[in-house]
């Protein structure tokens, strides 16, 4: 059953409606409520008056720092990044950043909470701000945090400068990311409802036990007294992994009213108080003897964060594993800004630093006169050249030959913008793609019910990845029973806990623990006489066990391995770029992509993830990009006319090849995540295919038509 292309199981739920969405759980009583901004970077509420806004038509409550209830430590009890953030829970008149929350109000009907925080009136103490990461940066004193919390923010191997004077091609320039934001279709949403002193939250999140653990102590109440579901998630990105000031929020509305009270973000306010990818300056030098062999690379990142927590774009870590190089020194920096804080965002680091990475690359092996997958070649890493221990498995040489093979990649000139179809400037440009495997413990349970089913419960998360169906199939497989025989169930606190549903480990970490619990299972139904799982014989063992379900219940967690092998997962991608001669409008219509990914669970499901992912490259290669007033921190684009992302044609081709790939160590099902590495590479080999195709080399993305025009002027 594992690697089987089923169709998703929950797909007919979602094409009828019939999933059910955080903001879709059904209450009686139900009230709303409605964030209201702050419309300055920096300062002080001086004054705010909600007399109008109370008196408006429905409205039940006005929430403000002058009546908000006063919570532990100020709201700060539960703080403890990522999963654990500083909020903005009415404690206080500060102001960080423009779009910061100040009021809620909360009213019978969305229509009557929306028109009742339109009549807040706020004045403030307006104080400078630093908003814009280009003019920050040159007076600005940054500073380090480890990154994750777990990595040393600079590295060093081997003698960097005395390398670069021995290297005969140096490459030294600087390569930039802008701030980006999620935008996932489904808005950040949460209702809130209180029993007595339980608390339950129906929120749109990836880690249902980080929100019950964090709300419980912000709100200095125990943990059992805090529920989560969440059944369904309409994308997230890594926006969702964490618990935002509204999920607090509603709770605090919800206890001071004494009903439900749903809380559902607008567009324009998933800009600023829920997260993005920060901005990123890269230094990038690379340097060479001229038979290819790279001697040193040097890279410093500077990443944006908030004036109020530490954030840090992981950029540099694929910088000191993925080459076989003798110096290299990584360092990261941190640039406080008066903007919310940023968070995870699909390949998060690795996204925006193989753009760097990636895109040096590229430009040292034409300076060598080297084709670009023959300079990746010749520095091919066998072993983690950081760690100097083995990969537990690494297909990257097959992935090459098979994307290039598959590409047609042989046909491709040396000279830059020496192919042309009519009006079109045609390249072609690639780049590696790699994202860490990783695993945490999760748990599971499984019992045989007395109608003879089969279920599965694990609090892991579904936000458009195909979790249902996968954890189904690995379950199947164990027992030796029809898919169809299995319900898997997952996005309750009352389930054994599972960690985040990020950073690509749901199938790693859930997987074994599903794959555990359902042997288990298997133990336990032995154990009274079972031999067969078919129903008739199920019932007979229920029935044997007094008519109860039979259960059992298993752990899974990472072992002494973590220390003994580098893992990780590898790719190449692929691309072809053409960009109009005249109107410098680029095109890419196709994409190429080979990728080492362990086992597959699910191939159909595997391919729609990468597809997914290389889409997500596509759009901060060509169109992503948060546009903010440097005067007044305001988001210029906050919607979805002006903040581009792909539409179906901007889509062409994309050919998804799996390397076939065991891994006997990553984790007991050798399975590796693939969510977000078919993000990574994608922005740099795009970039190398538009300078291919135009001779202009884009540092800073977006890749826009303005950058790459006058083409007339190229060479």
């Amino acid at each position: 059953m594992i690697g089987d292309p089923l169709n998703r199981l929950d797909g007919r739920l979602k094409v009828t409606g019939a999933a059910r969405y955080s903001a879709e759980w059904p209450h009686d009583r139900l009230a709303y409520g409605v964030v209201v901004q702050s419309t300055i970077p920096r300062g002080e509420i001086a004054s705010i008056d909600t007399a109008e806004a109370s008196a408006a038509p429905g409205v039940l409550a006005v929430l403000t720092a002058e009546n908000a209830p006063r919570l532990p430590q100020d709201g700060r009890a539960g703080v403890s990044p990522p999963a654990g953030r500083e909020l903005s829970l009415l404690q206080t008149r500060e102001v960080r950043y423009n779009g910061e929350p100040i009021a809620l109000v909360v009213a019978e009907s969305f229509e009557q909470a929306t028109y009742a925080a339109s009549l807040v009136r706020a004045a403030y103490r307006v104080a400078p701000a630093a908003i814009d990461m280009e003019r920050a940066l040159p007076s600005a004193e940054p500073y380090t945090q480890k990154i994750l919390g777990l990595f040393e923010p600079a590295s060093r191997r081997g003698h960097v400068r005395d390398a670069l004077q021995r290297c005969d091609a140096t490459i030294d320039h600087r390569y930039t990311t802008p701030l980006e934001t999620h935008n996932a279709m489904e808005p950040h949403a949460t209702i809130a409802q209180w029993d007595g002193d339980r608390l339950t939250l129906y929120d749109a999140t990836q880690y249902v036990y980080g929100v019950k653990r964090f709300v419980a102590k912000t709100l200095g109440i125990p943990d059992d007294r805090v529920r989560v579901v969440s059944k369904f998630v309409g994308g997230a990105f890594g926006s969702k992994g964490s618990a935002w000031s509204h999920v607090v929020l509603a709770a605090m509305a919800a206890r001071h009213i004494e009903r439900p009270v749903k809380v559902v973000l607008t567009r324009r306010q998933m800009f600023g108080p829920v997260g993005a990818r920060p901005y990123t300056v890269q230094h990038l030098v690379v340097g060479a003897r001229k038979d290819g062999a790279i001697l040193a690379i040097r890279q410093d990142v500077d990443s944006s964060t908030s004036t109020f927590e530490d954030w840090v774009e992981s950029s540099s870590l694929q910088t000191r594993m993925l080459y076989d190089v003798p110096n290299v020194e990584t360092s990261q920096r941190l640039v406080r800004l008066n903007l919310g804080t940023p968070t995870f965002n699909r390949g998060p680091g690795e996204s925006s630093g193989t753009f760097g990475l990636e895109s040096a690359i590229d430009e040292l092996a034409e300076t060598l006169g080297l084709e670009p997958i023959e300079l990746r070649l010749k520095n091919y890493a066998e072993r983690d050249p950081e760690r100097g221990i083995p990969f537990s498995s690494k297909s990257l040489r097959a992935c090459y030959a098979r994307a290039a093979e598959r590409f047609g990649w042989a046909r491709r000139p040396a000279a830059p913008r020496s192919m042309r179809d009519g009006d079109a400037l045609v390249g072609f440009g690639m780049s590696t793609a790699t994202y860490p495997a990783k695993r945490l413990p999760a748990s599971a349970s499984a019992s045989l019910e007395p109608d003879g089913s089969i279920v599965v419960r694990a609090a892991t998360h579904e936000f458009g990845t195909g979790t249902y169906t996968s954890m189904s199939q690995i379950a199947a497989e164990a027992l030796g029973v029809p898919v169809e025989r299995i319900r898997f169930e997952l996005g309750d606190t009352e389930y054994p806990e599972n960690p985040i549903s990020a950073g690509s480990m749901t199938a790693a970490s859930t997987g074994p623990a599903v794959h555990a619990a359902a042997l288990a299972l298997g133990d336990r139904i032995a154990s009274l006489g079972g031999s067969a799982l078919d129903l008739e014989s199920c019932r007979a063992i229920v029935a044997k066990n007094g008519g109860r379900a039979v259960e059992a219940t298993a752990r899974a967690a990472p072992g002494a391995e973590q220390g003994k092998y580098s893992m990780h997962s590898f790719g190449a991608v692929l691309v072809e770029a053409r960009v109009d001669a005249d109107l410098g409008e680029i095109r890419i219509p196709r994409i190429v992509a080979a990728y080492g990914v362990g086992r597959v669970l699910n191939a159909q499901l595997a391919r729609s993830q990468l597809v997914g992912g290389i889409v997500y490259g596509v759009s901060m290669a060509l169109h992503e990009h948060s546009a903010i007033d440097p005067r007044t921190g305001r988001y210029l684009n906050a919607d979805l006319s002006e903040y581009l992302v792909p539409v179906n044609r901007d889509i062409g081709d994309i050919d998804v090849i799996l390397a076939d790939e065991d891994d006997p160590h990553v984790d007991p099902i050798g399975v590796k995540g693939i969510g977000e590495i078919g993000t990574t590479g994608v922005a740099a080999a795009i970039a190398n295919a538009v300078y291919h195709a135009t001779g202009v080399r884009i540092r800073d993305l977006p890749i826009t038509l303005d950058k790459v025009l006058p083409l007339s002027a190229s060479p």
